[in-house]
């Protein structure tokens, strides 16, 4: 029989009628070492990788994330245990929110808001997003969910990845062609992973050439953003933007964004919602099902070495 630990009773109560074959317990790092050999251990959603050494010399062959993004988990991850991310899990809560962030900033919803508080009735035009060019940066599943949703929003959609190709979806530009696609888009929405290659990705340069008032959408990591570049070309509205993740984060309470003009600021939740516990669920039953049947886990994204250097 393998041995699953999740993270609470919660998920336990959730998933034991349904993996009857698995000895399934409670079970989290904080609580100190497993009580018994662990094939798979469900992290708890929210924590930093750096928390990850705790592993270090416990018997757990195997770590399941309830996040998408896995930057700085081969820096901290012990020798010898896998890790494995949540893929189909919070792609469209974070689509979902990337939408809605880009309806309520190009229909001026931060505005009517504060309009609200003083009584005021001020009726003019916004851009809105029909008609409008939106670049989305980055074609896996957070981009390509965002392109679906904005579909019935009659948006001109252009994505742009790595690599230029075709999909099902269409064409994906590569980033050769982001400066041209830049100085063109109402709105920019960053879908990509933190990486060498896409850390600061947006800079003082990236901004500059951005369409004057374009808006900027980030629900990737905040890191992807140079921080005080943004604060500077938001400053000298140039430029409007909708984070949902920041650099520093979280992001202290004098910080210059919270007040920055043109800036609005949710606290990390774009797969934060009530559907992530099914989805989550759903792949701890498919990962026990490969376990049991000898297969191997899906989305390993670090597997196991004998020692890291």
């Amino acid at each position: 029989m393998i041995t699953i630990a999740v993270p609470d009773q919660q998920m336990h109560s959730r998933l034991a009628p349904q993996l009857p074959e698995v000895n399934l317990i409670v079970w989290r790092a904080a609580d100190g070492a497993p009580p018994q050999h662990v094939d798979l251990a469900v992290l708890g959603y929210l924590g930093s990788s750096k928390n990850l050494a705790t592993f270090e010399g416990w018997d757990v062959a195997a770590l399941q994330s309830q996040s998408l993004g896995y930057d700085g988990v081969a820096d901290h991850l012990p020798a010898g245990i896998s890790y494995c991310n949540a893929v189909a899990v919070h792609e469209a809560s974070t689509a979902e929110l990337a939408v809605g962030l880009i309806i309520a900033e190009q229909r001026g919803f931060p505005e009517h808001f504060r309009n609200q508080q003083t009584g005021t009735w001020d009726q003019h035009q916004f851009i809105g997003v029909a008609g409008t060019t939106v670049l989305i940066i980055g074609a896996g599943g957070v981009g390509n969910q965002i392109a679906d949703k904005l579909a019935p929003f009659e948006a001109n959609v252009v994505r742009v990845a790595r690599t230029g190709r075709n999909d099902a979806r269409g064409g994906i530009q590569s980033m050769d062609a982001l400066r041209a696609l830049l100085a063109q888009a109402d709105v920019v929405a960053l879908a990509v992973p933190l990486t060498q290659a896409t850390a600061g990705l947006v800079d003082a340069e990236f901004l500059a050439t951005m369409k004057p008032g374009a808006l900027l959408v980030n629900v990737s990591r905040g890191k992807v953003v140079d921080t005080d570049a943004l604060v500077a070309a938001a400053s000298a509205g140039h430029v409007r933007a909708a984070l949902d993740v920041t650099d520093p984060e979280p992001l202290p309470a004098d910080h210059a964004l919270w007040s920055t003009p043109g800036i609005t600021i949710t606290p990390h939740i774009g797969g934060y919602t009530s559907a992530m516990h099914g989805r989550v669920d759903a792949v701890v039953r498919d990962q026990a099902r490969r376990l049991l049947a000898g297969e191997p886990l899906a989305h390993v994204v670090i597997a196991a070495q004998s020692s890291r250097g």
